[in-house]
């Protein structure tokens, strides 16, 4: 693997895809704000450093697969949860519910933790965990207000 990491911008394009969607055929009919600016502000740093990392493997940060098969496991595992998180918006398009923002925000994480781990990149690991940390809290306490 180079510095641009082809299969993670894919993987970061077939996200955002439903994403867009949904957020553009949704607007004005849900409020999408957090009010926790605190979390939402960990989240988002989580988001955009992982979305960053999992595209451009920053010189000195990552050291590449620590198996010879590595990179079949890379793309069959990340595909596999790619299309889980695809299937789910498909599924659940309309629902709002815990369930489903439990999987959309779930799937994200372990995609970006497993590329993170895979490709030993430091980086990819540290954005991924608080990502992931803040990105279950905000979409599980939007139900439990």
């Amino acid at each position: 693997m180079k510095i641009f990491n082809l299969y993670g911008f894919l993987i970061f394009v077939f996200m955002m895809i439903p994403n867009l969607i949904y957020f553009k055929s949704a607007s004005g009919n849900n409020d999408f704000s957090f009010k926790n600016k605190k979390l939402e502000t960990m989240e988002n740093i989580g988001r955009y450093g992982s979305f960053l990392t999992l595209i451009f493997n920053i010189p000195y940060t990552w050291f590449g697969f620590f198996v010879s098969n590595g990179v079949t496991i890379y793309y069959v595992v990340n595909g596999i949860l790619l299309f889980i998180y695809l299937i789910t918006w498909v599924i659940m398009w309309k629902s709002d519910n815990l369930a489903r923002a439990l999987i959309l925000s779930i799937v994200p994480s372990l995609i970006f933790l497993f590329s993170g781990v895979m490709i030993r990149s430091v980086l990819l690991m540290i954005f991924s965990l608080i990502f992931s940390i803040f990105h279950i809290r905000i979409s599980v306490d939007r139900f439990l207000k």
